[in-house]
This record gives structure tokens, C-alpha cells and sequence, in this order.
């Protein structure tokens, strides 16, 4: 079994500045441009059913802009016509109203249960795209950046079960083979889970390849799913697809592990669609097999032998189960009982104590097989191998954010080191500095601690501003030092003070909560119910 590496997180010292003496609040007026939308933003408020605290992570607190990193100054939302409505910026004084892209096929309304659609920018001329169904679609655009190119059409599309948001994808070309590797965030119920919230995060790593033969055709090619107990700070696939980096608050392991679909095509669908004749389990020490019992079955209507490497289970005169076992039983310890809901309940003990049985008799494909919560953990242990085995232990180093500098590589994202915030960008393909420390926004860690409203978090992907919003109006910018027009000393010191980090706020003229924000170089854009707001915070270099 591989054991994960430890791994720190490295800053560098010339990114940091001791003397930093704290940011100076500036009056100047910032650019604020204000564009009405022609239809409401597609919110999706909280059920009653989600009551807990992920739920209100993944989807209470969820950003419904999206910024486009493939184009500077280029954002998407959905409004409640199901329209994919894009605002690309040229010139602050001669904005356009946002424009239709792309309008979902599914009227949204008529779904109860749905989640907010989502949206992932995977390459230039790719986008994932969820309506909050459960319907996954996979949209070719043409080269976004020009109107003459740029064509919105769906490529692949498929209902993948319960309603998820997408959180990450990537484009990859591998031999001539085009394929689209996303990661899908679900909330699941639990059943079984009595002491906890009910509740488990699950995330879906789903790999869609184009067909050789049909140079149109996509189709999903593996399904891996992870399972934890919190909403993940961050999750993203590695630019080259194999594996994961995520950080959490709580771990994830593997509970499937997808076998490549297109092999398992050939198999006989009647087998798939058939109920399974029994159900078994297993820990280290035994096995237990459950059958549901034919109506009126009587205790004496069942006849169970059990030898060492064999077991013949016969009901009411019929041989229901028979074969040799995987492994070696002690046959003088197995039994079995009738539970009040008709069942049969088998239990074998193994001979061979911690052995996993693979399979329960040799060649029987009529049982299904139930993991615990514990065998679980144990697999995803063994399968380790599959995906990033390095692992950091963030400590006290709060997670603040997350932002796109370079859109071929993973997202970096930000975290709180004393009182800074330190950027840190991820490299998959170096062991060495698998995480590197690219940029510095002094006490910024500090700062933001004071802020109990703020909602989103972002900064510029060139590191020249930092910025929250809260739940409503208000948003603060915090700039990085830059030298002075004029002489400052510090009067404790008594030294030239060379540099200054100043801090603005803008205030937003309405009233309705924000429901999106996003920074670029140039702007910040902020999301409303009916407004789509621009602010002027740095000018074109």
C-alpha cells in the first residue's frame, strides 16, 4: 500500500514585507457603471431540505458570474428565461447590454428539485455546462473571443443522475483524442448516517472522450467518485488528467473507482436491469450474505450446508445458491437467522482473517456487493495510486480564496499565513514545488478577518488588487503598495516612507443582495438580481 507524502508549503521570503505599515484609506472616486438586466438572474434559493451548513457553502453562498479567463474582461450569468447571457467589456463608456449565447433546452421551471446551472470556461473554444438537473452538456463555442467564429452548440449531453454544479473541468488532447475531463459537486442524504447532519459530499471526476470513428461523437468514458463529510475550499483536475488536488476541510476517499465504460459496453444489459438474487457484506473477520425469502418460506423450507471451501442453499426444495467459496470458511462457526423482514441472513466466518474477498462464490454474478463506510476508507487507501498522494496539513493557514492566473494551469488559491494572505499556485508535474508562493497581499489575512459580512473574495489575476464584497452594497479594495507622489515619513521611525497600500470602498445604488463577483486586471464586476455593476479599479497599462 503507498503512503501519502508530507508535503509543506514554502513561502518565499523576498514576497514578504515586515515593514508593511498597513493601508491607508483613499477617497478617490472609483468608475462605477451600471447596466440593467432585460431579465432577472436564475437564483435558486435554498429548500427546506437543505438546512445545513454545506449546503449553504455549495450553494447558498454560490457565484452565479462567471468569468471567462480565456478573455480578459468577458462575464456570463443565466437568467430566469434559461438564457446564457454574456457582457464582454472594450470600453467603460460604450457598454453594450449583455448578449444571448446560448439558451438551455430545459425549462427549468417545471423542476422542483433542481440546483443553480453552472458553468466551467475549460478551454477557449470548450465550456461545461450544468442546467441544475442533472444533465450534463458539453458545448463547442468556436473561438469566444470573435463574434464571426464564435458559435454556441452542444456536442454531448446526458443526465448523470441527482443535480450537481459543476466546480472544474479540462481540456485534453492525448494521440489525435480529444477528451473533456469535469468535476461534478453533489449533496447527498444519508440514510444510514444517525449522529451526524444525514449528509455526505459527493464529487464526481466524469471523463468524456470523442469517438474515433465519428469525429462528432462524444461519449462518457470513466466515472470516479470521492466522498467526504465537508463541501470542499477548492478542487480542481490536474492539466494533465491524472489526478486530483483538492483542499478540504475534511478528507475524501474513493468509494468507485470507474472501469473504462466503453469496455463494459458488450456485457448483457437484461444482467444490469435484473435484481440481485442476494446481497453480502464483509469485514476483516466474516462475511454476511442477505436473501429475501419467498412468501410463506418457513424455517423448515431452508436447508443451508456449509463446508470449509463450499456452501448449497436450498429453498422450499429449490437450490437457490450453490458453488465454491473464494476462500476457506470455519463451517462449524457459520449460521444463519430469519429477520422480521422476511429475510434470510447468512454469516461465514473466514479462515483467513483480513483476506478480501473479491467475489463471494466463484463465478456467481447473480449477488451484488455492499461496501461499508469502513471498507470504504480501506480501498480508497489501496487506490491512492490513482491520484495525487501528497498531502499538507493547512493547520491554522485559513483558506480565503481562489483565482485563475494562467488558465493552463490549475486555479492557485490563497490563504491566510499570520497576518498576510499568501497566493499559491499549483504545480502537478513538479514534486519539488508542487505548490509555489507567486504573490503577497500584506495584511490582508488580518484585514479581512473584521469584514463578518463579506460574501465573495477575489483579486486581480496580476496580483495588483485584492477584493470582497458583502452580502450587500458594499465592496472594499485593497491595492498593492505602490511608491509616492510625495514625500511621507514615519513619524515613530523617523524614516521616508517610499510606498503606500491604499484601501477604497465602493458603494453599490441598490438594495438587492449580490449574487456575483469577479475580478479582472482592469475591473470588478459585480451580480445582482437586476444589475450587473462595473467598477474602473485599474487603467489600462
Amino acid at each position: 500500500m503507498e503512503v501519502a507524502a508530507n508535503c509543506s508549503l514554502r513561502v518565499k521570503r523576498p514576497l514578504l514585507d515586515p515593514r508593511f505599515e498597513g493601508y491607508k484609506l483613499s477617497l478617490e472616486p472609483l468608475p462605477c457603471y451600471q447596466l440593467e438586466l432585460d431579465a432577472a438572474v436564475a437564483e435558486v434559493k435554498l429548500r427546506d431540505d437543505q438546512y445545513t451548513l454545506e449546503h449553504m457553502h455549495a450553494f447558498g453562498m454560490y457565484n452565479y458570474l462567471h468569468c471567462d479567463s480565456w478573455y480578459q474582461d468577458s462575464v456570463y450569468y443565466v437568467d430566469n428565461l434559461g438564457r446564457i447571457m454574456n457582457l464582454t467589456v472594450m470600453l467603460d463608456t460604450a457598454l453594450g447590454k449583455p448578449r444571448e449565447v446560448f439558451r438551455l433546452p430545459t425549462d427549468l421551471i417545471a423542476y422542483d428539485n433542481r440546483l443553480c446551472a453552472s458553468m466551467h470556461f475549460t478551454s477557449s473554444t470548450w465550456v461545461t455546462l450544468s442546467d441544475g438537473t442533472g444533465r450534463l452538456y458539453l458545448i463547442g463555442t468556436g473561438e469566444r473571443g470573435s463574434s464571426a467564429s464564435e458559435k454556441w452548440e452542444i456536442m454531448f449531453n446526458e443526465e448523470l443522475g441527482n443535480p450537481f454544479i459543476i466546480i472544474h473541468s479540462i481540456s485534453l488532447l492525448k494521440a489525435e483524442e480529444h477528451s473533456i475531463a469535469t468535476l461534478l459537486l453533489r449533496i447527498e442524504k444519508e440514510e444510514l448516517d444517525m449522529k451526524g447532519s444525514g449528509f455526505y459530499v459527493s464529487l464526481e471526476w466524469v471523463t468524456i472522450n470523442k469517438k474515433s470513428k465519428d469525429k462528432k461523437k462524444y461519449e462518457i468514458t470513466k466515472r470516479n467518485i470521492l466522498r467526504g463529510k465537508s463541501v470542499p475550499h477548492y478542487a480542481a483536475i490536474e492539466p494533465n488528467g491524472n489526478g486530483l488536488m483538492i483542499v478540504s476541510y475534511k478528507s475524501f476517499t474513493f468509494v468507485q473507482v470507474g472501469q473504462n465504460l466503453e469496455e463494459s459496453k458488450d456485457e448483457d444489459m437484461s444482467e444490469k436491469i435484473k435484481e440481485p438474487l442476494y446481497y453480502w457484506q464483509q469485514t476483516e473477520d466474516d462475511l454476511t450474505v442477505t436473501i429475501s425469502l419467498p412468501e410463506d418460506c418457513t424455517k423448515e423450507d431452508i436447508q443451508i450446508q456449509f463446508l470449509p471451501d463450499h456452501v448449497n442453499v436450498v429453498l422450499k426444495g429449490q437450490r437457490f445458491l450453490e458453488g465454491n467459496l473464494y476462500s476457506s470458511i470455519d463451517h462449524e462457526s457459520s449460521t444463519w437467522i430469519i429477520k422480521e423482514n422476511n429475510s434470510l441472513e447468512i454469516s461465514l466466518i473466514k479462515k483467513n482473517e483480513g483476506l478480501t474477498w473479491p467475489e463471494l462464490v466463484v463465478g456467481d454474478k447473480q449477488g451484488e456487493f455492499i461496501r461499508d463506510s469502513a471498507q470504504c476508507a480501506a480501498i480508497a487507501e489501496r487506490l491512492m495510486h490513482l491520484t495525487s498522494d501528497e498531502l499538507v496539513n493547512l493547520g491554522s493557514n485559513q483558506y480565503l480564496f481562489s483565482v485563475i492566473v494562467d488558465p493552463k494551469e490549475m486555479p492557485c488559491f490563497c490563504l491566510r499565513h499570520d497576518v498576510d494572505a499568501l497566493l499559491w499556485q499549483p504545480h502537478s508535474g513538479n514534486q519539488d514545488d508542487m505548490w509555489e508562493h507567486i504573490a503577497t497581499f500584506n495584511a490582508l489575512g488580518y484585514v479581512q478577518a473584521s469584514k463578518r459580512d463579506k460574501k465573495f473574495f477575489a483579486c486581480a489575476p496580476n496580483y495588483s488588487y485584492a477584493a470582497l464584497c458583502e452580502c450587500l452594497r458594499r465592496v472594499f479594495i485593497y491595492r498593492q503598495p505602490t511608491p509616492m507622489s510625495t514625500v511621507l515619513y514615519n513619524r515613530k521611525e523617523g524614516r521616508q516612507v517610499g510606498q503606500v497600500a491604499k484601501q477604497q470602498v465602493a458603494s453599490l445604488e441598490t438594495s438587492d443582495p449580490i449574487l456575483g463577483f469577479q475580478a479582472t486586471n482592469e475591473r470588478l464586476f459585480v451580480l445582482t438580481t437586476k444589475n450587473l455593476f462595473l467598477i474602473k479599479v485599474n487603467t489600462e497599462n
